[in-house]
Formats: structure tokens, sequence, C-alpha cells
């Protein structure tokens, strides 16, 4: 797999389109730091470490729903393997005029872009989330 946090995002996509309630993907720590970031903002319900059917470790993600409709509308991945995407704290995008979330990789940890600029720092922009 060259691109994990792209499949992670991509099963998420699918299992909402399929209404399912939890979708399983391989663990990482990058995908657990997001799969954070989403359940403090609100996007998800929350994420849990299990043993996968062929007993690799897996992360089964539970998704969210508001009156049958999911609650994240738009979920694009940003930088990718080909072409990393960096951006200086000033230079952080937006999603929205504030009301979506961009997750960024910084050196003090994976953030939304408010933490960010609070904390006054830049980096990796990962994805974006409506």
């Amino acid at each position: 797999m060259n691109d994990p946090i792209g499949d992670m995002l991509t099963r998420i996509r699918n299992a909402q389109l399929r209404g399912k309630t939890t979708v399983i993907t391989p663990a990482s720590k990058i995908r657990g730091w997001i799969l954070d970031v989403l359940a403090d903002e609100g996007y998800i319900r929350g994420h849990e470490n299990i043993t996968g059917p062929d007993g690799h470790p897996a992360i089964e993600i539970s998704l969210k729903y508001y009156e049958g409709a999911p609650v994240i509308k738009e979920l694009k991945r940003v930088s990718t393997p080909g072409r990393r995407v960096y951006a200086g704290v000033n230079d952080i995008p937006s999603v929205r005029q504030g009301l979506g979330v961009s997750i960024v990789s910084t050196p003090k940890g994976v953030m939304t872009d408010a933490s960010a600029r609070s904390a006054n720092v830049g980096g990796e922009v990962l994805c974006t989330v409506f």
C-alpha cells in the first residue's frame, strides 16, 4: 500500500456511503493520531484498537450520523506521497471559511489548523474535513 492515510480516508467515505456504523482499517500511529483529531472535533464517535480478522493489529472506527446523514460531508487528502504539501503558520488553509477542519502534521504533533495557528507552528497538510 503506497498511501495508508488515503486508504483510511477512502474506507471511511465508502462505509458512510453504505450506511455502516463501523469500519476497520489497519493500525498505525499516524492513523490513530488523525482519528484522535477527528474524534475531538466530533466527526466520528471514536476508535478502538483491535486485532483484525487476519490477526494483524487494526483500528475499528465508529462513524457518526445526524438524522440519517453522515456528519462528514467531504473528506479530501491534500498531501500525497507523490506530492507533499507543506504550509507555514500563516499559509495553513481554512476549510469553507472555518466551518471545516484541516488536519496538519506539525513538529508538536497532529492537530487541527486552528490549533496549529494558536501554537504558531506549520507543517504538512494531511487532509481537509467538512
